[in-house]
């Protein structure tokens, strides 16, 4: 029997909390399974191992990012291999339950396991009659089982239905079989959290919750009692991924005058600040929308930003334009039309106006004093039920916009676990005319442990 798990190359995308996969089918081709539009790690890795990605399996049509299968087809020759339920527009193998592909020595089984998605497939790969590891995309989870209210609200408990019958079809699989999901730790589509992205079926079968609800109708429960909030993109990617998308060139971060960004603004652009937190609040471009650049910054664009508004990028001079388009492409914001060229600075020098926002640190004397009644805490919901400051307004940064005008309008400080965002949530309040607003770094155990006063908890 062939070990295959030194063949697997997980391609871990920390910031939406999900796994591509890699396999090296032993005579110089690959296997990519849920590769995302942004291919850079993915073509780096088959680089390195002198790779021709051969074929692109798609677990589901996914709501997170953009597909990179038909990228990978025009890049590489890869044929794509999807479920004929999802019904795309482009060229694939259409698969249905048990139709093989034959990858030279190994095999590639469709396995139907509708529930995150109804048209959902998980792949088991095979050597010959030996089940080796299961490709479970947004099926079977590390500790979990994916949503399952991403279709439409009234389809929720039926494909949380059929998502208890294909977890345990999975599991009847045999106990060493190699579990590969794609969605992980930091994932929108209810990944717990925890550090491991793999594992095995006799591990979940051992320890996940929701394998081991008694009966159908607790797993439902369980399941849909967990789902919290998602980002708003995840309403439109399903469809875009059924069409599917190509780059035809790479991404540029044009430089666009102080003059030129000034025009756009009035007809409607919205400045994107990526810079990390102190330079946004030491000076900013009025009415920018701060999202610090870090791994989590394409979820918050794509949660913020409607898609079809122009957007225009403030960077600080060591952040990668790379960095800044690929994530946004990845979740389908093609409408990056440049940067303010020179910066802030530049902006200023032409006679723009500057902003600031009030920083606060754990360690300022002032910190004590803040009133609680004006804190707004916008962390998740799950995070904040382990404890947060009492007093504290609790709103979800997603959802902060459509409550921002009814807050106080006195001085209101915002705060989350460190300070991103917190700074995202300044900028928001800001936009939506509140003038005094402080950002905490921070979070509610550096406020405690500095005051000595309790957190209060939600149970």
């Amino acid at each position: 029997m062939r070990d295959v798990h030194d063949s697997v190359i997980p391609l871990v995308d920390e910031g939406l909390g999900n796994s591509a996969y890699l396999l090296a089918l032993g005579d110089g081709r690959a296997l990519a399974v849920d590769p995302s539009l942004d291919l850079r790690s993915a073509d780096a890795a088959a680089a390195k191992r002198g790779l021709r990605i051969a074929y692109a399996a798609e677990t589901h049509l996914h709501a997170d990012f953009l597909s990179g299968a038909r990228q990978l087809a025009r890049d590489h020759g890869a044929q794509i291999l999807a479920s004929a339920a999802g019904r795309r527009t482009f060229d694939h193998v259409r698969l249905g339950d048990g139709d093989e592909i034959d990858l030279g020595g190994l095999t590639l089984r469709a396995l139907a396991t509708p529930g995150h998605t109804p048209e959902h497939l998980s792949f088991l790969l095979l050597d010959g009659a030996t089940e080796l590891g299961v490709f479970t995309g947004g099926s079977l989870i590390v500790g979990a089982a994916a949503r399952t209210d991403l279709i439409s609200p009234d389809r929720t408990e039926q494909l949380a239905r059929a998502q208890y019958a294909a977890l345990h079809r999975l599991a009847a699989l045999r106990d060493a079989t190699a579990v590969w999901p794609t969605h992980g730790a930091g994932s929108f589509c209810s990944a717990p959290a925890g550090a491991s992205r793999t594992s095995t079926i006799g591990a979940e079968k051992s320890a996940n919750r929701l394998l081991n609800a008694p009966d159908e109708d607790t797993f439902v429960r369980l399941l849909v009692d967990g789902l919290g909030s998602y980002p708003a993109y995840f309403a439109r990617l399903g469809e875009l991924n059924r069409h599917g998308h190509v780059v035809t060139a790479p991404p540029l971060l044009r430089p666009l005058d102080a003059a030129r960004v000034r025009r756009l603004l009035e007809d409607g652009a919205t400045v994107v600040d990526v810079r990390p937190a102190r330079d946004y609040a030491a000076g900013h471009v009025p009415g920018a929308l701060a999202i610090p650049l870090r791994a989590q910054y394409a979820t918050w664009l794509g949660w913020l930003v409607r898609p079809d508004v122009p957007v225009v990028v403030v960077r600080a001079p060591g952040q990668d334009p790379a960095d800044i388009l690929w994530p946004a492409l990845k979740v389908g914001y093609t409408d990056i039309v440049g940067e303010l060229d020179g910066g802030v600075a530049a902006w200023a020098a032409a006679g723009g106006r500057l902003s600031t926002t009030r920083l606060v640190h754990p360690a300022d004397a002032d910190v004590a004093t803040v009133d609680l009644d004006a804190v707004v805490d916008v962390r998740q919901a799950s995070e904040t039920a382990a404890g947060h400051l009492p007093g504290a307004h609790l709103i979800e940064l997603g959802s902060l916009p459509e409550h921002a005008g009814g807050l106080p309008r006195e001085p209101v400080a915002v705060m989350c676990r460190h300070g991103d965002r917190a700074t995202t949530a300044a900028s928001v309040l800001e936009r939506a005319g509140h003038s005094e607003v402080a950002i905490l770094a921070g979070g509610p155990h550096d406020w405690a442990a500095v005051t000595g006063r309790e957190l209060q908890t939600r149970r």
